[in-house]
């Protein structure tokens, strides 16, 4: 069993909440901080009902003050950085020795240039975005792309154990963060040909269920087919992943790819009908709702 760590975990949205529950649930000592006081304290309330060893910080430096650990989960590179970098953030609390891991998908420079600052405390870093939706997180079976030092992933494995099924050590800095764009780039294809595929069936006027049943047992089955057609074909988009930080994501990765001399036209098409589905309001809804873009053929 993993030694029970103090552990501080910043950020509770439908990611951050979950995994701070595995954490607190594996026996670690559970300190959370989130920007909406309300929602931390709500947090604390419902795990302390359970037993469980868990704290509020009223700020991110509060919230690292003497932990052993301290995992962020929030917006972007601002946040991010607010809440790492700030007067009062984290890194000006933790002592060498510490572990920082960063669970946000931000750029990879971002990742990088927090390395940098950990390093200059003797604290060891880890950029270490996840995959796998707010059903991955609930179940405790993200899969964590990771970047940084040989050192910090060794001391971070333990720990992210709590809530992952795969966890993959990329490479230097801001390889988790570059392995992220990479799974973004793939699913914003996947989603672009399930939603082109969901309406030509429909105008076809085939059998859905019995179109899933059959192409979901071949090379064209994939994880959002499983889990997102029967779903798409009912208009139902209230779950899951939003379109707004899709959005940001794929910005992340087009600027990376032009950084290195890149063209990723499927993307930055997808991205384009992306923005079409915001301008319809669906910019809350789950990233399946891709396929509002593309209308119905008429009945």
């Amino acid at each position: 069993m993993t030694k029970s760590k103090r552990i501080a975990f910043l950020g509770l949205g439908v990611m951050g909440a979950p995994m701070a529950g595995h954490l607190a649930r594996a026996g670690h000592k559970v300190t959370v901080y989130n920007r909406t006081t309300a929602r931390a304290q709500a947090w604390v309330e419902q795990h302390r009902a359970e037993g469980l060893e868990v704290d509020l910080a009223l700020t991110p430096a509060e919230a690292a003050t003497g932990q052993d650990v301290v995992l962020t989960c929030v917006g972007n590179d601002n946040d991010l950085a607010e809440v790492v970098l700030g007067e009062h953030g984290v890194l000006a609390a933790m002592t060498a020795g510490t572990l920082f891991v960063d669970h946000t998908t931000v750029s990879p420079a971002m990742a990088r240039r927090i390395a940098a600052a950990a390093e200059e405390r003797g604290v060891l870093a880890l950029d270490a975005p996840v995959s796998g939706g707010q059903a991955g997180a609930e179940s405790g079976k993200l899969s964590i792309m990771c970047g940084g030092s040989a050192e910090a992933m060794s001391a971070a494995q333990p720990v992210l154990e709590s809530y992952a099924a795969r966890i993959v050590h990329i490479g230097e800095a801001g390889a988790g963060q570059a392995a992220k764009a990479v799974n973004q780039i793939c699913i914003a294809g996947v989603l672009g040909g399930l939603s082109e595929g969901l309406r030509f069936a429909q105008a076809a006027g085939l059998d859905l269920d019995k179109v899933l049943e059959a192409v979901s047992g071949g090379a064209a089955q994939s994880w959002q087919m499983v889990n997102r057609w029967p779903t798409m074909a009912k208009d139902e988009f209230d779950f899951g992943f939003a379109i707004d930080w899709m959005r940001k994501d794929l910005a992340i990765a087009l600027a990376e790819a032009e950084a290195h001399g890149q063209d990723l036209p499927v993307t930055a098409q997808v991205d384009r009908f992306y923005a079409e589905v915001q301008a319809m309001g669906g910019g809350r809804q789950d990233t399946s709702a891709l396929v509002r873009h593309l209308p119905k053929a008429k009945a």
